[in-house]
Order: C-alpha cells, then sequence, then structure tokens
C-alpha cells in the first residue's frame, strides 16, 4: 500500500482529536500533503467513519485537480475536502492540515469576529490577530474560498459557526497549532466573563511577530 506510514500518521492524529476533546466523536478531518503515482495530492479521513475503526486503506488520496466525483477508491473523502484541497494550492508551506469542532474555538467561531490580541500568543497564527472565515454551508466553495480569504497571511482561522482549521509543515506542528487555538479561545472566553480584555497594540503586536521568526520549538 502507498504512504503505509503516513496513512498510519493520519489515523494515530485522528484519534488524539477523540482523546484529546479537540473534535469530538466523527467531528473534524485531517489530511497530509503526498505524491502517489507521481500525482501531487494529500491524503485524508474518510467521510462519516469513526476515528477508532479507521484502517489504513479506509484513508483516501486525492490529487490536487481531483474533485470528489473521480475518486477511485469505495470510500468518500472527509465533506470538507475541497478546502483541504485548497489550503495546500494556496500554502505552498502547508504540508498538514488540522480541521476541529473544538468546543471554544466553535463557541468563539458563532460569534463571527476576529480574535484580538488580548493575549500574545495570538501571533502563533501568524499575525496579529485571529480570522474568523464568513459562514457558508459545510464542504461548498464557498465555505473554502472564505477560509481560503480568512488564512491569508495566517496559518489558523475559526470557521464562523463551524470550528476551527490550522496547517503546519506536518502532522505534529498542526495538531499542535490547533490545540493552541482552542487553548487561547478558552482563555478569550474567561476574560470575556470578567469583563472587555486589554488589548495589545498593533506596534506591540508586530513586535512579537518579529521576535517569533526566530522563535524554534524543542
Amino acid at each position: 500500500m502507498k504512504n503505509l506510514d503516513q496513512r498510519n500518521q493520519i489515523i494515530e492524529y485522528s484519534l488524539k482529536l477523540n482523546s484529546t476533546n479537540l473534535s469530538p466523536l466523527r467531528s473534524g478531518n485531517i489530511s497530509l500533503r503526498v505524491r502517489e503515482d507521481e500525482i501531487e495530492g494529500y491524503l485524508i479521513t474518510p467521510s462519516g467513519k469513526k476515528y477508532e475503526t479507521l484502517k489504513a486503506e479506509d484513508i483516501v488520496f486525492m490529487g490536487l485537480n481531483d474533485e470528489v466525483e473521480n475518486t477511485n477508491t469505495s470510500n468518500k473523502p472527509s465533506s470538507e475536502w475541497r478546502f483541504h484541497r485548497d489550503i495546500y494550492v494556496n500554502k505552498k508551506e502547508a504540508h498538514a492540515i488540522v480541521h476541529a469542532h473544538s468546543p471554544h474555538a466553535t463557541a468563539v467561531s458563532s460569534h463571527g469576529k476576529p480574535i484580538p490580541p488580548f493575549h500574545y500568543m495570538i501571533a502563533l497564527a501568524g499575525g496579529e490577530d485571529i480570522k474568523c472565515a464568513e459562514y457558508a454551508t459545510f464542504g461548498t466553495k464557498e465555505l473554502s474560498d472564505n477560509v481560503i480569504k480568512a488564512l491569508e497571511n495566517r496559518s489558523a482561522c475559526l470557521m464562523s459557526n463551524h470550528g476551527q482549521v490550522a496547517f503546519g509543515k506536518n502532522l505534529d506542528e498542526a495538531f499542535e497549532l490547533s490545540q493552541e487555538i482552542e487553548n487561547i479561545c478558552q482563555q478569550y472566553v474567561i476574560a470575556l466573563k470578567i469583563g472587555k480584555p486589554k488589548i495589545l497594540s498593533f506596534e506591540e503586536m508586530q513586535r512579537v511577530l518579529n521576535k517569533a521568526k526566530n522563535y524554534k520549538r524543542g
């Protein structure tokens, strides 16, 4: 089987979606950029399957030029395959994507507003705030277009009335960023309960972003 290690890695992180409560039950999806038979594409979790039942052969390969109708597989890809594909097409630095319906990120996304820089760790998403993609029905081109817009100069965003999406150079990085976004959203919810949080200035966030460029994780 082609890309067996990558397929098993997707299963490993899919199980972590549940075990960390980042995305309960069947919600969320994960993908990884790969090549198969000299075709550039990505592996993605299938539609509607419980993560604990996944096998390597269940993971779906799609070329970057494929539509769901011409995938040669018995399993359908996640209904959100379109924005995974479009992220890979538009973000050459993206090699792994995690989409989650994490509790606090989903709650915050229901307000349809970006998260302002109440905390300097907002910079982890790549900018001075965390954008929120406008709502559109799941699986549609409109939703994908909205996500790509919200990810301009960003590596993560909220999706209005839906959840969050994050990408990285590998699954470990993408998954950790998704966890960080959920943590930031939880902190933001708590801060709003107390009152209106102090917002860091644009100038301060630029300093943070410049320092973050040289920050290396162990």
